[in-house]
């Protein structure tokens, strides 16, 4: 199956959002058997108000045998605020960290910018392949590091969370993430099914993971403004970070 999009948001947002959307589905198209995944047709595009500015949530989802869902969200708040939110969920028949990415910015600058594979085990520890191919990545130097929220234990010793301070750290993040990207997509096309009982750790840490994440109050408040409490919820829990179904 071929990625299609409509351009039309992401051609109005920052250019990092715009070339991490494209880079972000360049590499799940090249890597992975693609199929659609059964998003809620209502939610696929929404419209509505924040604070008298129009607010577009863009949502772009997938499967494929490996990843449960493959899921990019590119969000505009009128000229004051650009979103690129993407989470790839493993299948828990593979032994895979689940990859997330963040991009926030706003008036031509990125505020925000954060890209890990996080680990899915009690251990918090990211499979040894990972480790070594990940360490063996180039260390970019970026000028100004953010701190991780207080929910942030899910997040692997990889993770990146900056503000970019020029073009060429926003070059220095683009090029990191798609190194993320490349070895997750490798490695996961090799991946074979692992135990029941490995499986069932793979649930827990997943459920953990998107609970934690569901945690992230800036991003439901943000909801709540536009589209009310219980929608909120709902899109927080269901499309953003919904749990993998246990057997």
């Amino acid at each position: 199956m071929s990625v299609t999009s409509n351009p039309s948001l992401r051609e109005q947002q920052h250019p990092l959002i715009r070339q991490l959307a494209d880079c972000i589905e360049s590499n799940w198209q090249h890597y992975l058997e693609l199929s659609p995944y059964p998003l809620p047709t209502e939610l696929g595009y929404v419209e509505g108000k924040l604070e008298g500015e129009k607010l577009t949530i863009e949502n772009h989802c997938y499967q494929t045998p490996q990843f449960r869902k493959l899921h990019l969200e590119l969000a505009k708040v009128g000229k004051t605020l650009d979103i690129l939110h993407c989470v790839m969920f493993p299948r828990p028949e593979y032994a895979l960290p689940m990859f997330g990415c963040d991009l926030v910015g706003g008036r031509g600058q990125i505020s925000a910018a954060i890209a890990d594979l996080s680990p899915l085990s009690r251990e918090r520890i990211l499979p040894d392949s990972y480790r070594q191919a990940l360490g063996a990545l180039p260390t970019p130097e970026f000028s100004q590091q953010r701190d991780l929220p207080d929910w942030g234990d899910i997040f692997s010793e990889f993770c990146l969370f900056i503000r970019p301070g020029s073009p060429e750290e926003e070059r220095q993040f683009l090029s990191r993430v798609e190194s993320f990207l490349q070895i997750h997509c490798a490695f996961a096309v090799q991946a074979s099914p692992v135990s029941e009982e490995q499986q069932a750790e793979i649930l827990e840490s997943q459920h953990y993971y998107c609970t934690k994440q569901q945690q992230n109050d800036k991003t439901r408040r943000v909801l709540e403004k536009a589209f009310g409490v219980d929608w909120a919820e709902h899109y927080m829990t269901s499309v953003l970070f919904d749990l993998p179904t246990t057997a």
